[in-house]
């Protein structure tokens, strides 16, 4: 059996903690190799970390999370991605049960009522049986994204996916982010440009108002900030 790769977090995040993010994607590779996978929602912040992680390792494994309630901008956009970035190991990761099987067994439109058990069935459950070929994950987190996001570092140690985590992008701001698409002419969803900051599920994702939070959008009608992914 392979043995998983360990490392001490806290000495590691000392050592990058004025390193750049290319600098900790070429850690993250050199340390994990093919033990390690991008989850890539598709948001802005996915397209800066594919294009600097193709500058590293242009066959990189990278996952999509296909809940099979995505926006059709969604999909367009992926294939998009593929033809700029053909090396790049994209897969769809898909729920166990189709949203019709889903449907027949725990009833129509369980996304309003009971969204955590929704994204659990299709976010959740697929991404930890996937993250199991692994010994560590990247995430396109930034800091300023949410409160809930304020505290977290270049390498985490990941409890809910008894993984690790890594998110080379924790210190830019969404004016960086946008900054970097245009200079390099990247792929971005189009909803981007219709006051959709944070694009998750076609059901659980409005535009948002002026002053609010980007995340404001995800699951407004509920109390729900996150999809449990990154907690």
């Amino acid at each position: 059996m392979d043995q998983s790769i360990q490392v001490n977090i806290n000495e590691v995040n000392q050592a990058l903690e004025r390193k750049d993010s290319l600098d900790v994607i070429k850690w993250a590779y050199k340390t994990y190799g093919d033990k390690l996978v991008y989850a890539c929602s598709m948001g802005a912040e996915g397209m800066v970390l594919i294009d600097l992680i193709s500058k590293v390792r242009p066959d990189a494994p990278v996952i999509f999370l296909d809940t099979d309630f995505h926006f059709s901008e969604t999909y367009e956009l992926i294939e998009r991605v593929k033809e700029r970035y053909p090396k790049l190991q994209l897969k769809l990761v898909k729920p166990e049960l189709t949203p019709e099987e889903q449907a027949e067994t725990y009833g129509d439109r369980l996304w309003e009522r009971q969204p955590d058990l929704c994204c659990k069935l299709r976010k959740l459950v697929p991404l930890e049986k996937e993250l199991a070929q692994y010994d560590a994950w990247m995430s396109g987190l930034r800091r300023d994204q949410s409160p809930t996001r304020k505290n977290t570092q270049f390498v985490n140690e990941d409890r809910r996916f008894g993984s690790t985590k890594i998110c080379p992008l924790i210190h830019w701001t969404s004016e960086e982010i946008w900054m970097y698409i245009e200079l390099h002419q990247l792929p971005y969803n189009d909803l981007h440009d219709k006051q959709y900051p944070s694009i998750g599920c076609e059901y659980c994702t409005r535009p948002v108002k002026e002053g609010e939070d980007e995340r404001a959008g995800r699951w407004s009608n509920t109390s729900k900030t996150e999809c449990g992914l990154h907690q």
